[in-house]
Protein backbone atom coordinates (compact mmCIF):
# COMPACT_ATOMS: atom_id res chain seq x y z
CA UNK A 1 0.00 0.00 0.00
CA UNK A 2 2.48 2.28 1.15
CA UNK A 3 4.17 1.75 -2.32
CA UNK A 4 2.24 2.38 -4.67
CA UNK A 5 0.52 5.58 -2.72
CA UNK A 6 4.49 7.27 -3.26
CA UNK A 7 3.88 5.92 -7.03
CA UNK A 8 0.77 7.86 -7.34
CA UNK A 9 2.26 10.68 -5.42
CA UNK A 10 5.28 10.44 -8.05
CA UNK A 11 2.39 10.77 -10.85
CA UNK A 12 0.42 13.88 -9.50
CA UNK A 13 3.48 15.64 -9.36
CA UNK A 14 4.64 14.68 -12.54
CA UNK A 15 1.26 15.79 -13.85
CA UNK A 16 1.28 18.79 -12.15
CA UNK A 17 4.46 20.50 -13.04
CA UNK A 18 3.88 21.09 -16.73
CA UNK A 19 0.76 22.89 -15.38
CA UNK A 20 2.44 25.14 -13.58
CA UNK A 21 5.28 26.06 -16.15
CA UNK A 22 1.53 26.61 -18.70
CA UNK A 23 -0.01 28.91 -16.22
CA UNK A 24 3.12 31.74 -16.64
CA UNK A 25 3.56 31.26 -20.60
CA UNK A 26 1.54 30.23 -23.65
CA UNK A 27 3.76 29.69 -26.57
CA UNK A 28 3.93 27.55 -30.03
CA UNK A 29 6.03 24.68 -31.17
CA UNK A 30 7.99 24.26 -34.32
CA UNK A 31 10.07 21.45 -35.31
CA UNK A 32 10.43 19.73 -32.09
CA UNK A 33 10.97 23.26 -30.02
CA UNK A 34 9.19 26.04 -28.09
CA UNK A 35 8.44 29.63 -28.43
CA UNK A 36 6.81 31.55 -25.73
CA UNK A 37 4.27 34.03 -27.51
CA UNK A 38 2.64 35.38 -24.26
CA UNK A 39 3.75 35.74 -20.71
CA UNK A 40 0.24 35.47 -18.22
CA UNK A 41 1.51 35.48 -15.23
CA UNK A 42 1.66 38.18 -12.02
CA UNK A 43 5.28 39.27 -12.22
CA UNK A 44 8.13 39.38 -9.61
CA UNK A 45 10.56 37.06 -10.38
CA UNK A 46 10.15 35.03 -13.06
CA UNK A 47 12.24 31.96 -14.50
CA UNK A 48 11.64 30.77 -18.07
CA UNK A 49 12.55 27.10 -18.13
CA UNK A 50 15.06 25.37 -20.18
CA UNK A 51 12.18 23.09 -21.47
CA UNK A 52 8.44 22.18 -20.94
CA UNK A 53 6.13 18.89 -21.83
CA UNK A 54 9.65 17.10 -23.00
CA UNK A 55 10.79 19.87 -25.43
CA UNK A 56 13.44 22.84 -25.06
CA UNK A 57 12.24 26.63 -25.09
CA UNK A 58 14.53 27.78 -27.32
CA UNK A 59 12.91 31.64 -28.22
CA UNK A 60 10.81 34.18 -26.83
CA UNK A 61 8.89 35.84 -29.03
CA UNK A 62 8.03 38.91 -30.14
CA UNK A 63 6.16 40.76 -27.38
CA UNK A 64 6.54 38.19 -25.50
CA UNK A 65 6.44 40.13 -22.27
CA UNK A 66 5.32 43.42 -23.31
CA UNK A 67 4.32 45.98 -20.69
CA UNK A 68 4.56 43.34 -18.31
CA UNK A 69 5.07 46.16 -15.67
CA UNK A 70 4.94 44.01 -12.33
CA UNK A 71 8.23 41.88 -13.68
CA UNK A 72 10.98 42.75 -11.34
CA UNK A 73 13.91 40.15 -12.75
CA UNK A 74 14.22 37.39 -15.16
CA UNK A 75 16.41 34.42 -15.51
CA UNK A 76 16.49 32.83 -19.08
CA UNK A 77 16.24 29.23 -19.69
CA UNK A 78 19.66 27.36 -20.73
CA UNK A 79 18.08 26.67 -24.44
CA UNK A 80 16.92 30.10 -25.14
CA UNK A 81 18.89 31.31 -28.72
CA UNK A 82 16.74 34.45 -29.40
CA UNK A 83 14.95 37.44 -27.37
CA UNK A 84 12.62 38.82 -30.19
CA UNK A 85 11.50 41.98 -31.20
CA UNK A 86 10.19 44.06 -28.39
CA UNK A 87 10.11 40.78 -26.34
CA UNK A 88 10.49 43.32 -22.84
CA UNK A 89 9.46 46.12 -23.77
CA UNK A 90 8.50 48.32 -21.12
CA UNK A 91 8.82 46.32 -18.36
CA UNK A 92 9.42 49.18 -16.16
CA UNK A 93 9.71 47.23 -12.60
CA UNK A 94 12.86 44.81 -14.64
CA UNK A 95 15.79 45.25 -12.31
CA UNK A 96 17.51 42.41 -13.87
CA UNK A 97 18.00 39.71 -16.75
CA UNK A 98 20.00 37.02 -16.32
CA UNK A 99 20.73 35.53 -19.88
CA UNK A 100 22.70 32.08 -20.79
CA UNK A 101 25.48 31.30 -22.94
CA UNK A 102 23.53 29.67 -25.28
CA UNK A 103 21.62 33.22 -26.36
CA UNK A 104 22.38 33.81 -29.86
CA UNK A 105 20.45 37.54 -31.36
CA UNK A 106 18.87 40.11 -29.15
CA UNK A 107 15.78 41.64 -30.81
CA UNK A 108 15.12 45.00 -31.87
CA UNK A 109 13.31 47.14 -28.83
CA UNK A 110 13.95 43.85 -26.69
CA UNK A 111 14.57 45.72 -23.76
CA UNK A 112 13.15 49.03 -24.85
CA UNK A 113 11.75 51.28 -21.73
CA UNK A 114 12.83 49.17 -19.10
CA UNK A 115 13.10 52.30 -16.80
CA UNK A 116 14.50 50.18 -13.80
CA UNK A 117 17.49 47.70 -15.07
CA UNK A 118 20.87 48.48 -13.65
CA UNK A 119 22.94 46.68 -15.09
CA UNK A 120 23.07 44.05 -18.30
CA UNK A 121 25.56 41.41 -18.93
CA UNK A 122 25.76 39.89 -22.21
CA UNK A 123 27.23 36.49 -22.81
CA UNK A 124 29.14 35.25 -24.81
CA UNK A 125 27.37 33.39 -27.33
CA UNK A 126 25.43 36.67 -28.26
CA UNK A 127 26.55 37.53 -31.62
CA UNK A 128 24.06 40.63 -33.09
CA UNK A 129 22.41 43.40 -30.43
CA UNK A 130 19.12 44.76 -32.28
CA UNK A 131 18.58 48.36 -33.27
CA UNK A 132 17.09 50.17 -29.96
CA UNK A 133 17.41 46.55 -27.95
CA UNK A 134 18.19 48.75 -24.84
CA UNK A 135 16.97 52.51 -25.42
CA UNK A 136 15.53 54.57 -22.52
CA UNK A 137 17.29 52.60 -19.86
CA UNK A 138 17.34 55.53 -17.60
CA UNK A 139 18.64 53.66 -14.66
CA UNK A 140 21.36 51.30 -16.16
CA UNK A 141 24.27 52.49 -15.50
CA UNK A 142 27.02 49.26 -16.83
CA UNK A 143 27.07 46.73 -19.71
CA UNK A 144 29.18 43.97 -20.42
CA UNK A 145 29.53 42.88 -24.01
CA UNK A 146 30.66 39.64 -24.24
CA UNK A 147 33.33 38.06 -26.82
CA UNK A 148 30.86 36.74 -29.49
CA UNK A 149 29.38 40.69 -30.48
CA UNK A 150 30.33 41.17 -33.91
CA UNK A 151 27.12 43.80 -34.59
CA UNK A 152 25.63 46.31 -32.89
CA UNK A 153 22.32 48.17 -34.05
CA UNK A 154 21.49 51.59 -34.29
CA UNK A 155 20.51 53.51 -31.27
CA UNK A 156 20.89 50.03 -29.29
CA UNK A 157 21.67 52.10 -26.16
CA UNK A 158 20.47 55.26 -26.47
CA UNK A 159 19.00 57.47 -24.28
CA UNK A 160 20.34 55.38 -21.28
CA UNK A 161 21.35 58.94 -19.18
CA UNK A 162 22.77 57.03 -16.33
CA UNK A 163 24.89 54.79 -18.39
CA UNK A 164 28.71 55.44 -17.38
CA UNK A 165 30.50 51.76 -18.45
CA UNK A 166 30.25 49.82 -21.58
CA UNK A 167 33.20 47.05 -21.30
CA UNK A 168 34.31 45.12 -24.47
CA UNK A 169 36.59 41.85 -23.83
CA UNK A 170 37.92 42.13 -27.40
CA UNK A 171 37.90 43.52 -30.80
CA UNK A 172 35.73 46.40 -31.58
CA UNK A 173 32.43 45.38 -33.11
CA UNK A 174 30.74 46.61 -35.81
CA UNK A 175 28.63 49.86 -35.13
CA UNK A 176 27.72 53.28 -36.07
CA UNK A 177 28.01 56.81 -34.01
CA UNK A 178 24.02 56.38 -33.12
CA UNK A 179 24.52 53.50 -30.72
CA UNK A 180 25.18 55.65 -27.11
CA UNK A 181 22.94 58.69 -28.61
CA UNK A 182 22.20 61.04 -25.05
CA UNK A 183 25.09 58.61 -23.23
CA UNK A 184 26.66 61.89 -22.28
CA UNK A 185 28.80 60.28 -19.49
CA UNK A 186 29.55 56.53 -21.12
CA UNK A 187 33.26 56.00 -21.60
CA UNK A 188 33.44 52.80 -23.41
CA UNK A 189 36.40 50.40 -21.91
CA UNK A 190 38.64 47.94 -23.61
CA UNK A 191 41.28 45.45 -22.37
CA UNK A 192 44.72 45.92 -22.20
CA UNK A 193 46.80 44.36 -25.56
CA UNK A 194 43.76 44.39 -27.60
CA UNK A 195 44.05 46.11 -30.74
CA UNK A 196 42.28 47.59 -32.85
CA UNK A 197 40.73 50.50 -30.53
CA UNK A 198 40.76 54.43 -30.86
CA UNK A 199 40.48 56.73 -28.91
CA UNK A 200 36.52 56.78 -29.11
CA UNK A 201 34.39 54.39 -30.33
CA UNK A 202 30.43 55.19 -31.57
CA UNK A 203 30.91 58.37 -30.77
CA UNK A 204 32.21 57.60 -26.97
CA UNK A 205 35.57 58.43 -25.38
CA UNK A 206 37.67 54.78 -24.76
CA UNK A 207 39.92 54.17 -22.46
CA UNK A 208 41.68 50.69 -21.05
CA UNK A 209 39.89 48.56 -19.22
CA UNK A 210 41.65 47.24 -15.58
CA UNK A 211 40.75 45.28 -12.57
CA UNK A 212 39.27 47.29 -9.97
CA UNK A 213 38.43 46.89 -6.36
CA UNK A 214 34.96 47.86 -5.03
CA UNK A 215 35.04 49.80 -1.70
CA UNK A 216 31.30 50.69 -1.93
CA UNK A 217 29.42 47.29 -1.12
CA UNK A 218 28.79 45.24 1.89
CA UNK A 219 32.15 43.05 1.09
CA UNK A 220 34.88 45.65 1.26
CA UNK A 221 36.54 45.64 4.73
CA UNK A 222 36.21 43.02 7.81
CA UNK A 223 34.43 39.59 7.98
CA UNK A 224 35.07 36.70 9.93
CA UNK A 225 37.88 38.62 11.57
CA UNK A 226 39.69 39.15 7.83
CA UNK A 227 39.93 42.04 5.75
CA UNK A 228 38.73 41.77 2.34
CA UNK A 229 37.54 43.18 -0.86
CA UNK A 230 35.58 42.19 -4.38
CA UNK A 231 37.77 42.25 -7.62
CA UNK A 232 35.63 43.12 -10.82
CA UNK A 233 37.02 42.55 -14.43
CA UNK A 234 36.35 40.20 -16.92
CA UNK A 235 35.72 37.18 -16.92
CA UNK A 236 38.43 34.88 -16.52
CA UNK A 237 41.23 36.71 -16.21
CA UNK A 238 43.77 36.21 -13.53
CA UNK A 239 45.00 39.17 -10.81
CA UNK A 240 47.44 38.99 -8.03
CA UNK A 241 46.87 40.92 -4.89
CA UNK A 242 50.17 42.64 -3.44
CA UNK A 243 50.80 43.83 -0.31
CA UNK A 244 53.45 46.12 1.55
CA UNK A 245 53.28 47.65 4.82
CA UNK A 246 54.70 51.43 3.65
CA UNK A 247 54.32 53.36 0.57
CA UNK A 248 57.56 54.89 1.14
CA UNK A 249 60.04 52.39 -0.49
CA UNK A 250 57.72 49.65 -0.60
CA UNK A 251 58.53 46.15 -1.02
CA UNK A 252 55.56 44.35 -2.33
CA UNK A 253 54.54 40.32 -1.59
CA UNK A 254 51.97 38.36 -3.53
CA UNK A 255 49.24 37.98 -1.17
CA UNK A 256 47.18 35.45 -3.71
CA UNK A 257 46.34 34.60 -6.84
CA UNK A 258 42.41 35.47 -7.97
CA UNK A 259 41.11 33.76 -10.91
CA UNK A 260 37.81 36.28 -11.77
CA UNK A 261 34.83 33.51 -12.73
CA UNK A 262 32.09 35.25 -14.25
CA UNK A 263 33.95 38.84 -13.60
CA UNK A 264 34.65 38.79 -10.01
CA UNK A 265 36.39 37.28 -7.31
CA UNK A 266 36.18 37.90 -3.78
CA UNK A 267 40.00 38.62 -2.14
CA UNK A 268 40.79 38.37 2.27
CA UNK A 269 43.47 38.57 4.02
CA UNK A 270 44.43 36.54 7.07
CA UNK A 271 47.20 38.05 7.99
CA UNK A 272 46.21 41.40 7.99
CA UNK A 273 45.70 41.64 11.67
CA UNK A 274 49.62 40.99 11.88
CA UNK A 275 50.84 44.49 10.74
CA UNK A 276 49.98 47.89 11.98
CA UNK A 277 49.54 48.89 8.54
CA UNK A 278 49.01 47.09 5.77
CA UNK A 279 48.85 48.39 1.72
CA UNK A 280 47.30 46.57 -1.17
CA UNK A 281 47.80 46.71 -5.20
CA UNK A 282 46.38 44.70 -7.95
CA UNK A 283 49.11 42.91 -10.86
CA UNK A 284 47.43 41.10 -13.57
CA UNK A 285 49.56 39.83 -16.65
Amino acid sequence: METSFKRLLSLVLLMTLPAAVEAQFTYTTNNGTITITKYTGSGGAVTIPNSTNGLPVTSIGTNAFYQSTTLTSVTIGTNVASIGDWAFYGCTSLTSVTMPNSVISIGDDAFSDCTSLISVTIPNSVTSIGNYAFFSCPGLSEVTLGSGVTSIGNIAFGSCIRLSGIYFPTNAPSADTTVFNGDMFATVYYLPGIAGWGASYAGRPTAVWRPRVNTSDANFGVRANQFGFNITWASGKVVVVEASTSLVNPVWSPVRTNTLNDGSSYFSDPQWSSHTRRFYRLRWP
